[in-house]
């Protein structure tokens, strides 16, 4: 969180209670020092450079007035497009291309995304990641699971050949594609720890792996997932002699972030989740309309499975410990995490590494606190559930998206708000006020508006803008307003956190004539 330890405490919304370590810096980037690179820009193998859902907003204080190209301006500033290039007048791939964009509740935001196709296998690789107590472990993902995971998808000759290639000096052949918003940072001094870390996996994976075998998309996604965490934690407690650099991975590891991650391979599509993030697929009927098929699991209080199964990880004694107040110790919101190391190591062990970490930690009195009932650590894990679908020529689309946007729409809203944006067909529903009492004029009244929405409802170019002008705007009848609109995004930095969390968006549209035609759920 941004500002002071104070920032938590009485925010209902907050992902951790308590205060942020390490909070991040007023300006963006949170990095230690970052660089923009170009969009779809070709990089070597590592960069050398670089609970109740829909609640009442009533923010009538201290919000300005905003004009139609203000509000506008705010909600197109993150937005980003990539259509997937033709050959021969055709596309070929399942992806059509896909639309993403954020919106910031946090100063500075504290979700991060990304998108990049495999050049060394096939596929592209989409995700988005919630952090919490500063936005580092999120930034840390967003630059590295998508390595991880090409690393794991790749057959064991592939590997042996890369790393020949650093043996002898060779230039690398790129990895990924990314495809970039200007606004997405990478930080510069950690990349060679970063090749470090990423080369000692994929040695790994050579001894493991004999010729002609390589890991199918499930076993990849979940190696990637458990490794990645794994080093975040083993950096930090082996430091770094660049003081600067020590910080930052502590800062990495004591922070904590969700992650939902879509890898799609022609008509297979692999989901991996942990945290809260979710996965709603767009399936269009037979009479047009849609209907939304959710592909991950919310790994929260509110899913059954995941209190009994952190209950059964623990001694009995700790039953009524474990969760309290619908977090995990009483603390923490999602109940699957990377980084939050304060949730998985040791007493002794976040001692040690604090007490000998850089100057800028002794001050902190967030270091010297431990989480209470804290008797069986580990209490969170990264690894991810993981869902595979087989897409069929009705899947017309895929909404990732962070909480923020499941916490003001339903999913079946979701899909419809841009399955009739894709479509340009405008599903009119039957008119209902939500047991307001209204007059005949104001009904009347209520008519006209959503007649001219109507013919203003595709102002958008990107899918994910248009989705977040609804999650923000939307009144008490399920319309956008725009008065709405400009209170909640003229909201100062230190209140807009109370009415809503960061939003990050990516909508993937497929190829109806490309994909399968037989779906399977496993």
């Amino acid at each position: 969180m941004p500002v002071t330890s104070q920032l938590f405490r009485g925010f209902p919304r907050a992902k951790l209670w308590g205060s942020s370590l390490f909070p991040c810096q007023r300006q963006l980037p949170c990095c230690p020092t970052s660089h923009r690179p170009t969009s779809s820009q070709l990089h070597p193998i590592w960069p050398t450079a670089m609970p109740v859902r829909g609640y009442r907003r009533s923010p009538d204080l201290h919000s300005y007035n905003l004009t139609p190209p203000q509000v506008n301006s705010i909600l197109k500033a993150n937005e980003y497009s990539f259509k997937v290039p033709e050959f021969d007048g055709k596309n070929v791939s399942s992806v059509m291309g896909f639309d993403s964009n954020q919106l910031p509740a946090n100063a500075p935001i504290e979700d991060r995304r990304s998108a990049a196709t495999c050049l060394q296998t096939r596929g592209m690789l989409l995700g988005v990641f919630d952090g919490h107590a500063g936005c580092a472990c999120a930034q840390a993902l967003s630059e590295r699971l998508f390595y991880y995971v090409a690393m794991s998808l790749m057959p064991h000759e592939t590997l042996c050949e890369l790393e020949a290639a650093v043996e002898a000096g060779r230039p690398l052949s790129p990895i990924l594609q990314w495809h970039k918003h200007p606004n997405d940072y990478f930080t510069r001094e950690a990349q060679t720890m970063y090749f470090n870390s990423l080369r000692t996996y994929w040695q790994e994976l050579i001894d493991l792996s004999s010729p002609g075998e390589s890991l199918g998309p499930r076993e990849a996604l979940l190696s990637a997932f458990k490794r990645l965490d794994s080093d975040l934690s083993l950096e930090a407690q082996v430091g770094d002699a660049n003081s600067f650099l020590h910080y930052w991975v502590l800062r990495v590891a004591f922070s904590g972030a969700t992650a939902c991650v879509a890898h799609i391979d022609g008509s297979d599509l692999y989901v991996a989740n942990t945290g809260d993030g979710r996965a709603v697929l767009g399936v269009q009927e037979e009479d047009g309309s849609f209907s939304a098929h959710t592909l991950s699991n919310d790994h929260n209080a509110q899913n059954e499975n995941e209190v009994a199964r952190i209950q059964g990880e623990h001694p009995p004694s700790e039953k009524k410990t474990v969760v309290r107040q619908d977090r995990l110790l009483g603390l923490l919101m999602p109940f699957r995490a990377f980084g939050d190391v304060k949730f998985k190591w040791s007493i002794d062990l976040q001692r040690g590494v604090l007490e000998s970490g850089p100057d800028q930690l002794h001050d902190n009195e967030h270091t010297k606190f431990i989480p209470p009932n804290y008797h069986t650590p580990p209490y969170l894990t990264a690894e991810p559930e993981i869902t595979h679908h087989r897409l069929r020529p009705q899947d017309r689309f895929l909404v990732l998206g962070t909480d923020g946007l499941w916490e003001t729409l339903h999913r079946q809203e979701v899909v419809r708000i841009v399955g009739e944006y894709l479509t340009g067909v405008h599903q009119r529903q039957p008119l209902t006020v939500g047991g307001y009492h209204v007059t005949l004029g104001q009904m009347q009244g209520l008519l006209a508006e959503r007649k001219a929405r109507a013919s203003l409802a595709f102002q958008d170019q990107n899918a994910a803008t248009h989705l977040i002008r609804h999650a923000v705007g939307n009144n008490e009848f399920g319309a956008v307003d725009h008065e709405t609109l400009s209170k909640m995004l003229s909201l100062p930095e230190e209140l807009a956190r109370m009415y809503r969390d960061d939003i990050t968006i990516i909508i993937t549209q497929f190829n109806p004539h490309v994909v399968g035609h037989q779906g399977t759920w496993t």
